[in-house]
């Protein structure tokens, strides 16, 4: 998507939960634990994958998509789907997405990444620079003569 920015992956985490898990530091019921209604966001708005899921190894993991923003109001915490978001993008000013990965055969779930989406993405970054750089240009001017005094 255009608009997509300040994105943070999560998979390193992943592999450290993971890393446990195989050590025996951590049980399979603390990270297979997916709430009722994460497994329900899954199957209803849910974006299947080809990917595995390394717990179960059987089944293939879903990617559920959270939405919060303050121009969302009542929907802010609702499960999208894939082909929602960039409409929301062309409608909001400024939202924030949230990437889960889940296993419905054996509940795991974890977080893979974060982003943000909206308008202020398209015309944030040429115009909101050179504002910046006039005003510090102006700024860095007159202390140039008050130092030269």
């Amino acid at each position: 998507m255009r608009t997509q920015r300040q994105v943070v992956d999560y998979s390193l985490q992943k592999r450290a939960v993971l890393r446990e898990l195989l050590a025996g530091r951590v049980g399979t019921y603390d990270v297979c634990d997916a709430s009722p209604y994460l497994k329900n966001a899954a199957r209803f708005h849910g974006e299947p994958t080809d990917r595995r899921c390394p717990i179960c190894r059987s089944e293939n993991l879903t990617l559920v998509h959270y939405i919060y923003g303050d121009e969302l109001k009542q929907s802010a915490g609702q499960a999208r789907t894939l082909a929602e978001l960039p409409v929301l993008a062309m409608t909001l000013r400024e939202f924030q997405v949230f990437v889960v990965e889940v296993c419905l055969g054996c509940d795991w779930n974890h977080l893979v990444e974060q982003y943000l989406l909206g308008r202020d993405g398209l015309t944030g970054d040429s115009e909101g620079t050179s504002e910046q750089d006039a005003a510090g240009a102006e700024g860095g001017g007159r202390r140039r003569r008050e130092a030269q005094r």
